[in-house]
């Protein structure tokens, strides 16, 4: 595969629902171009984009694939995106290097949720939209039904490219003397016309519909060929983390890497797309993220899993790099003397978390290890152990994005885990008031050990208030560190369900010393003794976590998500209007009430809601729940 100039280059990344055709609309297009001398199938697991062992199993994408097509002198780079909202950091990444949107629409079902959702990506990342109404050779389908649906949900801006007379209208609409010339009645020339076109679909101005049926090959080359004509190229500037802008063309070499594969057989594989400059193999290139150079050895094209030979690559090109040794997804490759550094990519936060644990004890480095060679490759879920709980939690999208990433960590890595229930980091606190003796006393023949301390403990507002109110040096001041540290180490684990504490005050305010037994284990032990007999004398209770939760919520889900939201402990303390017809329900709600959420609220919206939830404080647990707590703990301490 020939190298390409960015103005015969095309970035366009598939959009849409799960099923509405894209992999079979590139088995198509390369067909049209002649890449391919027969289409593959989604069902027999032989097409071009999805090649992956999971991909086929399950019938779906699950990663974006770069398939490259060459049609009428010009390299359509087309970035096959997951239509599975689990996936949904795939999609991020795959726009930062498409100048251009398909948004695939199934004639048949209409405006599914995952159109939706690509429109709003495609917004927020302002970038230009096509629609493409596929499989419209299935029967009972009403082609001007699914238009007039495009255009009373995305706006009068949504005009299909066989309609003249509103396509006219609406590139009039993109140019004052053109608007002039329309009202006048006189037509536009050709070049008008053309030129109107793109600059509108270039500013988001116009939204073109276009037909195929990906299955029987009908309408694509007129798709590839809209492309071709009208589809915006690589073009302008790309803004850098500091907001300067870096255009496209000759200079100084800048490249965003917007996507990394972690294959076991060949490798990390660094996909990259280039700004600025001209790219060869063996050159040496910046990376101002890590602060590293990096040589480019094998530099390749990529359409799906076959690589093409690379000779160079050119600005507005998308190229593949083999075992760059710090590059990371969302890193820049540049000069070392003209460094620039692009905007790393948005990946949505975690909000489905599962405990999971090696099935082969002694195993948690290997699962570490193959965790870690996943993140590369997919940085939209997270992996982290909690200090309280010693759990290690998997965060993810959805259910489906856990389920893949367990089963690649035991088919790549040969690593098998478990997923347990998820525990709560309760805490321990007291509610009164205390006053104790903590004595300890050990002959042994010779130097014994002793130490002995009188303390208040009271609630505080502080994580841990200790308070020395000794006088005369009834405790040596020498000691007095080793109470505190003694205390300190008794934090971390209550009387209750073993949890760590919080909000005590201890006073130490008398004691007494052994001229020779006393030391400052003595000491430290015995301010252990009288916080364990002063932390149960005084009130104590279980905390629980409570989180700020924000919902964005459709208006027609809003009553069922309030519901659901009480039957969990929730608070609600807020419902605020939103423009799209959704309103975001903002709740406080317990931890332990909201495991399962992302799965509910997924099906609850049909996917249309969304979440975000950070720690807010910790409260009292219900005595009920408490006495379930504890008696588990008990249990789990008697086994």
């Amino acid at each position: 595969m020939k190298g390409y100039y960015a103005d015969t280059i095309r970035n366009i990344v598939l959009l849409g629902h799960g099923g509405s055709g894209k992999t079979t609309f590139l088995e198509a297009a390369l067909l049209a171009s002649g890449a391919i001398s027969r289409v593959g199938k989604v069902e027999d697991g032989n097409t071009v984009s999805d090649f992956d062992k999971i991909e086929i199993e399950k019938g779906n994408s699950i990663y974006t694939s770069i398939v490259p097509v060459e049609y009428d002198k010009t390299k359509i780079n087309f970035l096959d995106t997951p239509g599975v909202f689990d996936f949904v950091g795939e999609v991020n990444s795959a726009i930062k290097a498409a100048e251009a949107a398909a948004i695939f629409v199934d004639a048949f079902s209409g405006i599914q949720v995952g159109t939706e959702k690509a429109w709003t990506i495609c917004k927020n990342n302002n970038i230009p939209r096509f629609f493409v109404v596929n499989k419209i050779d299935k029967e009972n389908v009403h082609l001007d039904n699914v238009i007039q649906s495009l255009q009373q949900k995305f706006g009068t801006s949504v005009v299909p490219l066989d309609d003249t007379d509103a396509l006219t209208e609406a590139i009039a609409e993109t140019d004052e003397e053109l608007m002039e010339k329309y009202f006048e009645g006189e037509e536009f020339t050709p070049e008008e016309f053309n030129n109107g076109l793109m600059k509108g679909i270039a500013n988001g101005d116009i939204f073109p519909v276009m037909t195929c049926s990906a299955v029987k090959g009908t309408g694509v080359k007129e798709i590839l060929d809209t492309f071709v004509k009208i589809a915006p190229k690589p073009a302008g500037s790309m803004k850098t983390e500091d907001g300067k802008e870096v255009a496209y063309g000759d200079g100084p070499v800048a490249a965003y890497v917007f996507k990394t594969i972690a294959d076991p057989f060949l490798g990390k594989i660094s996909i990259a797309k280039l700004i600025r400059g001209k790219l060869t193999p063996a050159m040496v290139v910046y990376n101002p993220n890590s602060e590293k150079d990096e040589k480019l050895g094998s530099m390749f094209f990529l359409r799906g899993k076959t690589q093409g030979e690379c000779p160079q690559v050119m600005p507005g090109d998308i190229v593949a790099f083999a075992k760059l040794q710090y590059t990371q997804t969302g890193d820049t490759l540049c000069d070392k003397a003209n460094q620039v550094k692009f905007p790393k990519i948005d990946f949505p936060q975690p909000t489905l978390f599962t405990a999971i644990e090696p099935k082969t004890k002694g195993d948690d480095a290997k699962v570490a290890a193959g965790i870690n060679k996943l993140k590369e490759e997919d940085p939209s879920f997270s992996y982290e152990r909690n200090p309280e709980t010693l759990q290690s939690l998997l965060g993810t999208q959805g259910d489906i994005q856990t389920g893949v990433l367990l089963q690649k960590l035991k088919d790549r890595y040969s690593v098998d885990v478990d997923t347990v229930p998820q525990k709560v980091a309760y805490r321990e606190t007291i509610k009164g008031f205390s006053d104790v003796q903590g004595k300890h006393k050990k002959q042994t023949g010779g130097s014994g050990q002793y130490g002995d301390v009188y303390i208040k403990f009271a609630p505080t507002e502080e994580d841990f208030e200790f308070v020395d109110e000794t006088v005369g040096g009834c405790v040596p001041k020498q000691f007095i560190p080793a109470v505190e540290k003694g205390l300190r180490e008794c934090m971390e684990r209550g009387p209750l369900a073993g949890c760590k504490c919080q909000n005590i005050k201890a006073t130490l305010y008398y004691g007494s010393s052994h001229s020779v037994d006393s030391d400052e284990m003595s000491f430290k032990l015995a301010a252990s003794l009288a916080f364990k007999k002063g932390i149960p004398a005084a009130k104590p209770c279980l905390l629980e976590p409570i989180m700020h939760v924000e919902i964005n919520v459709p208006n027609a889900n809003t009553g069922d998500v309030m519901g659901d939201m009480n039957k969990r402990r929730g608070m609600i303390l807020g419902l605020d209007p939103n423009a799209d017809d959704t309103q975001t329900l903002i709740a406080e709600v317990p931890q332990a009430e909201m495991f399962d959420y992302a799965v509910v609220l997924r099906a609850m919206t049909q996917a249309r809601g969304s979440f975000t939830m950070r720690f807010e404080r910790y409260s009292e647990l219900p005595g009920m729940l408490a006495d379930k707590v504890i008696a588990a703990h008990k249990a789990e301490e008697a086994e």
